[in-house]
């Protein structure tokens, strides 16, 4: 994958810089849609339906679920940032930080203990929180240099 310059504009409010998502890179649709393409040119189904009736190919058996799980793989796209209209409009994190007129979660006295920001550890473990942290220290310019978290596991304390 080729790097690109990091961009200001794609550090999201919540601190995850937007151009580390599959979804914007593209890199994961892509390859889901490459793959779906060579699955029906090779009639994968075929084989996968034989397959699946031997003990040994049981997991075979869940070859379309595999097949839709793929497609929504390819529709995950997002060709903007959150700041230009990329993302969830429903994004409560976004709607906080506009609501108090903040260029992002970092400059909320708050966000160590945001409960609207919880809603990133399933995906994102704390690499936000240490995103925020890093940004509220050095600031965009500096943060976009540097290394941006898009996991992080979380330590149990």
């Amino acid at each position: 994958m080729e790097k690109r310059k990091k961009d200001e504009k794609l550090i999201a409010y919540c601190g995850i810089y937007c151009g580390d998502c599959h979804g914007f890179t593209g890199m994961v649709p892509d390859l889901a849609r490459d793959l779906r393409k060579e699955l029906r040119q090779i009639h994968y189904d075929k084989f996968a339906a034989f397959i699946s009736t031997y003990p040994f190919g049981k997991d075979f058996k869940n070859y379309e679920e595999c097949y839709k799980v793929l497609g929504a793989m390819v529709k995950f796209r997002c060709r903007k940032g959150c700041r230009s209209g990329g993302g969830s409009p429903f994004c409560k994190i976004r709607k906080c930080a506009e609501k108090k007129e903040l260029d992002g979660c970092w400059l909320c006295p708050d966000f160590k203990s945001c409960k609207e920001l919880k809603f990133l550890e399933p995906v994102h473990g704390d690499a936000h929180i240490k995103n925020l942290k890093n940004l509220k220290k050095k600031g965009k310019k500096e943060f976009v240099k540097g290394k941006t978290l898009w996991y992080s596991k979380i330590r149990e304390k």
